[in-house]
């Protein structure tokens, strides 16, 4: 089974949290983890003279785990990073010093009200899939043409 994430900080020490966030995913994955390179961008979907870092991490695990069990750690990680919420009162998106999204789970599509599988909106962030591509381009591609909308 193979876990992709997509982790991103646009506050505070934004690569120290960020190498943190793959420290926490990589004791609690025990698996065998693959890292693209930082890219920085500006924020998606609000406003922020802050730009965001962002890596992909994809971790290889032995043996299977459930997709809400991924979901259930990996929230604890971003709150044991940062407690702060990562939408203001109305709902809207703002700067956060952690983000990790759970981007795929190998091939699983999953709709459940607390996840969708692959990520509904990947398809359409380059600082997902430019960091993805580089380090698993075939899943990347699968993510570009699966449709999550059903």
């Amino acid at each position: 089974m193979t876990l992709h994430f997509n982790i991103g900080s646009n506050s505070g020490h934004r690569h120290a949290l960020i190498e943190q966030a793959v420290a926490a995913l990589s004791s609690a994955f025990a698996g065998t983890l693959r890292r693209s390179e930082f890219i920085e961008t500006d924020p998606w979907g609000f406003s922020s003279d802050n730009r965001f870092l962002n890596i992909a991490v994809s971790i290889v695990l032995p043996s299977p785990i459930p997709p809400l069990r991924v979901l259930d750690i990996t929230q604890d990680i971003q709150r044991s990073i940062d407690p702060s919420p990562h939408r203001d009162a109305s709902g809207a998106y703002i700067d956060r010093a952690i983000d990790i999204d759970i981007i795929a789970i190998d091939r699983i599509v999953l709709h459940h009200r607390r996840l969708t599988l692959p990520h509904p909106r990947a398809h359409l962030r380059d600082f997902v899939l430019i960091p993805l591509r580089e380090i698993d381009p075939s899943t990347a591609q699968w993510i570009e043409t699966t449709d999550t909308s059903r």
